[in-house]
């Protein structure tokens, strides 16, 4: 199946349900243990890329891996820019034929937030998916955290939603990137801002927070669900595992193939959690 775009993702999200996985990559291993667990669970994802991870292999390189694996399978899936920061790295990503954007100017005061966000929908064609962030979410994403986290404001929501026109909203309610086990929603909170939305919701920093928590988002509106330090502590893990059994072992590729099913794993347990009527 040829890659879709982020909106026929929310589509049928939205009319089974459902919440989409959200899964960064940054290597091949990562893309197959990806999307093997999506075809095993048939729930439509998301595949993303932050700026922060194209250091090595660029936008191109993550399309290209993508889209040969997906030739094959039969699982609805979309590329997500995940929290690009700059319009240039929109337009990097949209020359890369990604078929959903996120813009994070969250960090902006909310004017500004407004008017950054409101040039990356100009430049995401409107066949396309545009995320866009109200409050700024605590926590690191690949070592960098922001300078300020700031929870979403309700009142500020609808204003914002209209203004930008995007198809989803990334909220701080509690949720913090990378590795958080303190974590929590506030489902309060959660819930007032799923009121002023007119779209659905994004979750980040699904790794840090408690399986209890995620069958429930559904109920408030989410449809995407992100999730990025599991995946890449599944395969250091599993390399590293690996040479602690056998410092000689030279065997890459067996190894390679043990993370992927490390990979798997993690992110087919997070699909079914987010989505328990799931068989």
């Amino acid at each position: 199946m040829a890659l879709v775009s982020g909106i026929d993702v929310i589509n049928e999200c939205v009319s089974r349900g459902l919440v989409a996985g959200s899964f960064n990559t940054t290597n091949l291993e990562t893309t197959l243990g990806i999307i093997d667990a999506a075809e095993r669970v048939g729930v439509p994802t998301f595949i993303q890329v932050a700026p922060t991870n194209v250091a090595l292999s660029g936008y191109e390189y993550i399309y290209d891996m993508v889209t040969r694996r997906l030739a094959t399978a039969k699982v609805p899936v979309a590329l997500h820019l995940d929290h690009g920061k700059s319009l240039e790295a929109v337009e990097a990503a949209l020359a890369a034929q990604f078929t959903s954007i996120m813009i994070d100017a969250s960090e902006e005061p909310f004017e500004e937030n407004i008017a950054t966000s409101k040039i990356a929908r100009q430049l995401t064609p409107a066949t396309l998916s545009l995320e866009a962030e109200l409050g700024s979410i605590g926590g690191k994403e690949d070592d960098v955290a922001p300078e300020y986290a700031s929870t979403t404001n309700p009142a500020q929501v609808e204003e914002f939603v209209e203004a930008v026109r995007c198809d989803m909203l990334a909220v701080s309610v509690g949720n913090q990137h990378g590795h958080a086990p303190k974590a929590r929603i506030d489902f309060d909170l959660l819930a007032k801002v799923r009121e002023a939305s007119s779209v659905p919701l994004v979750i980040h920093g699904g790794s840090g927070l408690p399986s209890e928590q995620l069958g429930r988002l559904k109920d408030f509106g989410v449809v995407k669900f992100n999730v990025a330090a599991d995946l890449r502590n599944a395969m250091i893990r599993s390399f590293g595992e690996a040479y602690a059994a056998n410092p000689n072992e030279n065997s890459l590729i067996r190894v390679s193939m043990d993370a992927v099913a490390a990979i798997t794993n993690v992110v087919e347990s997070r699909i079914r959690t987010l989505n328990p009527s799931v068989a």
